[in-house]
């Protein structure tokens, strides 16, 4: 007899533990997609708030890029004497304080942006020295004609950089 109710009780036990198990189990699933709505709404909700400010990053790296143009920034930027020494410092001086300016900006752009607008400055630096070097160039004046006349046969590195900062942003807002 006692077997009898054993069995009995197994037919009744069985049942309700498969049926308590599969509840469990669409339970648990049901907490998971709720959390996973739950931040995706959030993620959705910090990237309205963050764009704006990602956006309003690449403005202000697409300016420095256009003031740091050597087109741009000789035209700006007029020799305060003779001495193309002196010159290239002030051209470098005020490359550098631009990029200090903008510096805060890098946390909203990806690394590859970061660094391709790094590049495009160091570039240009380096163009502006080595034509400093140059002994065919005598003094500030013809340093700046010099330098301007690089540029109608090589495209500046800032506008390879603008073009990438461009093609991101279209990513993006894409």
């Amino acid at each position: 007899m006692n077997t009898d109710k054993l069995l009995e009780l197994a037919f009744y036990t069985l049942p309700a533990l498969i049926t308590g198990g599969v509840a469990y189990y669409f339970f648990q699933m049901f907490v998971k997609n709720e959390e996973k709505k739950r931040h995706f709404l959030l993620m959705r909700e910090n990237q309205k708030h963050s764009l704006p400010l990602r956006l309003q990053a690449y403005e202000r790296l697409a300016l420095y890029l256009e003031r740091i143009n050597p087109a741009k920034l000789l035209l700006r930027v007029a020799p305060l004497n003779e001495d193309k020494v002196a010159y290239q410092n002030l051209l470098i001086h005020h490359i550098e304080q631009e990029y200090d300016h903008n510096l805060a900006q890098q946390i909203y752009v990806t690394d590859d942006c970061w660094m391709m607008l790094l590049k495009a400055k160091n570039t240009i630096i380096q163009h502006i020295r080595k034509t400093t070097l140059d002994a065919s160039v005598p003094d500030a004046d013809k340093l700046r004609e010099k330098i301007l006349s690089d540029l109608l046969q090589d495209e500046p590195a800032s506008n390879v950089a603008l073009s990438f900062l461009k093609s991101e942003v279209s990513q993006v807002l894409g």
